[in-house]
């Protein structure tokens, strides 16, 4: 399956809750996880990033998809 989206991480279903509308889904994330982000050149500058540095990835967004 072809996907544009850039932020997957490969893990395992660990519970599943349905519902009469939603279903909630909690996926154990296998390790070690590698994200992709996409951020301004100012942002990366202002935060005077380095390889090395220590960083908080922070997932904004208004859903999260799965695939299978």
């Amino acid at each position: 399956m072809e996907i544009s989206a850039r932020n997957g991480i490969k893990g395992t279903v660990e519970s599943l809750k349905l519902g009469a509308v939603m279903a909630s889904i909690k996926i154990k994330v296998e390790d070690p996880a590698l994200l992709t982000a996409a951020i301004t050149r100012e942002s990366a500058e202002e935060l005077e990033l380095t390889i090395g540095d220590e960083v908080k990835a922070i997932i904004k967004s208004t859903e999260v998809m799965v695939a299978k």
